[in-house]
């Protein structure tokens, strides 16, 4: 069968790079037309003509979302462009992860805004028009530190487990409008931050040998990639995923001690 998504709209946050790109472009691939929103508008454009040079239309967006006049603009943009939204992929954070006594106000503020916070405000847009066509998909990128935060995790462990009990909430209230929200844990995926890591790595091994030590708890002995991650996107976006909501599936190869 195949995934469809013909004719949605869809945002995705963060989706200039990594596995926002990746989700991006798959469903793109899927019929979607595809908003993209980040930060950097250079990254954000090189993403768009990557996808426009394997025949993806996708439309960029310049917006910090830890700012909610940001995003309030952006999604006013998208709207004006394209039309209202049938799914959106909350996406956007980066790990953030010391021990608990460095954690300052101003860091554990920031990491509110930038995960937790932005998926509230993005959603919030949103549902409104989801439940007033009775169709809608929601998907929160977490990652497995929220249902099993080790040590020297925070802020970001906590501000995921937030963003997972909102993703409950969410799917328990859209479910009599077809609004399904689920969350999507990332493990190890190799990604832009893993290239940055081994890069300021001073061991001078290769990448390959770099993600294989990284890999040697995980028991499908590997890093997932950016794709396997959007497959699984694309399936709960789609109709192939009609009956799946208030989820938190991990996509880690097996690594997380919690499923």
């Amino acid at each position: 069968m195949k995934m469809s998504m013909d004719n949605k709209v869809a945002i995705v946050t963060g989706g200039s790079k990594g596995i926002g790109f990746a989700v991006a472009k798959a469903f793109a691939a899927c019929g979607a037309r595809v908003a993209i929103v980040a930060r950097g508008a250079e990254a954000l454009a090189a993403a768009r003509t990557s996808l426009l040079g394997e025949g993806l239309e996708v439309r960029d967006y310049v917006c910090d979302v830890s700012k909610a006049d940001d995003i309030n603009e952006a999604h006013r943009r998208i709207v004006s462009d394209l039309g209202p939204v049938d799914v959106l992929v909350n996406n956007a954070g980066t790990a953030h992860a010391m021990a608990f006594e460095a954690v300052t106000d101003e860091l554990w503020q920031h990491d509110l805004d930038l995960k937790l916070f932005a998926a509230i405000r993005m959603s919030r847009l949103v549902w409104p028009g989801m439940k007033q066509r009775r169709f809608g998909r929601i998907i929160n990128v977490l990652n497995t530190g929220a249902k099993a935060p080790p040590a020297r995790s925070t802020p970001t462990s906590v501000s995921r487990a937030a963003g997972m009990a909102l993703t409950k909430a969410m799917a328990n209230e859209g479910g009599e409008y077809n609004i399904l929200v689920n969350a999507m844990l990332v493990g190890l995926i190799v990604s832009d931050q893993w290239v940055q890591k081994h890069a300021a790595s001073p061991s001078g091994e290769s990448f390959d040998d770099f993600t294989r030590n990284m890999a040697k708890g995980v028991p499908l002995g590997r890093m997932g990639t950016a794709q396997e991650f959007a497959n699984m996107a694309c399936f709960l976006a789609s109709d192939l995923g009609s009956y799946i909501t208030g989820t938190a599936i991990n996509i880690d190869g097996g690594r997380s001690p919690v499923v």
